[in-house]
């Protein structure tokens, strides 16, 4: 039987992930030699960027290849490689300082990396105050994995220096993280009480900036305009992919909430916890009573809220419509992404591999 474009999709990219790995862990023991250099008990900073960088569904690197190859880019090509590690070592950076920020303990069903030092400092019985000694180090992790991310796409090459498309997008990506990241933290120390009828308004554009369009955005059109995108072909990449990233970001919302432990790798109800000011969170606070918005603005963001102060936000999530208008958002992202999709002039292959990613990107469960 012929083979289906699905199934050549699929063969490939299982080539491309295999040769990105090798990329990764080539690059990280060359600066492995340079940390050595400088002192081995400097080592556990690369040890914690290569632990995280080795994890993960590989994304945003797929994205951008597949953007990549519909654009007309040859077949598991070095750049397109080298720019995939650069956009996982990105990755990497933003969720090591993410969970600084949000003080979460786990990631991917395993310590964060801040929590990581921290026990380190604990374990050896070192002086002075463990969990800021985690903090730091994990800052440090954290920039020395956003300088290995610059480092690894200027090797990509020409078509990534300055004054290109690629060097521009990947420039706005990383600026545009950074502000969508204070706005988040702004939006929590400002308070959830505060201008409720303004919030969904607020958190769809932190949603947007921190998250949407650097996971799936920024990468599709950085492969495209690596491989000589023209215009209208990058306009119709961001015509799919951003909706596709909000849709994600809103899924990934709902998991934080509703989510299985086992699924997410976090504790059930963390982003509650963790005093996240998501749309979810948003929709209860424009939609709810005042007893509801000052029972949100008085649970939300408490780390030591337990199992049935989870279980009562949960309850006003759900009493006020915000879980099923998260929900519709959802499901109007994701036509909008599918249809431009369906809108591309693209070959079998590359449209059945984003195909692909897009179902696997909205269509997780709790």
């Amino acid at each position: 039987m012929p083979v289906t474009p699905a199934e050549s999709a699929q063969e490939e990219q299982s080539a491309y992930r295999s040769l990105l790995g090798t990329e990764l862990e080539d690059f990280l023991a060359l600066q492995q030699a340079v940390l050595s250099e400088v002192s081995r008990e400097a080592l556990p900073l690369l040890d914690a960027v290569h632990n995280l960088a080795r994890g993960g569904k590989r994304l945003r690197a797929l994205l951008a290849y597949w953007g990549w190859r519909g654009a007309g880019g040859t077949p598991l090509h070095p750049e397109a490689v080298r720019a995939g590690v650069a956009l996982e070592l990105f990755q990497s950076a933003a969720l090591i300082h993410d969970d600084i920020i949000d003080r979460s303990d786990t990631r991917r069903g395993g310590p964060s990396v801040h929590r990581t030092f921290s026990m380190a400092h604990a374990d050896s019985n070192w002086h002075l105050d463990g969990s800021h000694f985690g903090s730091s180090a994990g800052i440090l992790a954290g920039d020395l994995c956003l300088s290995l991310s610059e480092e690894m796409f200027s090797a990509v090459g020409p078509r990534a220096a300055h004054g290109t498309e690629a060097r521009r997008i990947f420039n706005r990506m990383r600026t545009e993280v950074m502000a969508g990241q204070y706005l988040d933290i702004l939006e929590e120390v400002v308070g959830p009480g505060h201008d409720p009828e303004h919030a969904v308004v607020r958190a769809l554009n932190i949603l947007r900036y921190k998250a949407a369009k650097y996971t799936t955005e920024h990468p599709v059109t950085l492969g495209g305009a690596l491989a000589g995108a023209e215009a209208d072909l990058l306009a119709g990449y961001s015509r799919f992919s951003l909706p596709l990233g909000e849709a994600f970001q809103l899924r990934d919302d709902v998991l934080g909430v509703f989510g299985d432990p086992q699924t997410t790798g976090k504790p059930a109800g963390d982003d509650l916890r963790e005093g996240k000011r998501t749309v979810l969170v948003a929709y209860a606070l424009s939609a709810g009573s005042e007893g509801d918005r000052k029972e949100i603005t008085a649970r939300l963001g408490d780390p030591q809220l337990d199992d049935d102060g989870v279980a009562r936000l949960r309850g006003i999530i759900l009493d006020t419509g915000a879980l099923a208008a998260t929900e519709e958002l959802i499901s109007r992202h994701t036509e909008a992404a599918f249809s431009a999709l369906a809108a591309l002039p693209l070959d079998d292959v590359p449209r059945a591999a984003l195909d692909a990613l897009a179902h696997s990107a909205v269509k997780r469960s709790a």
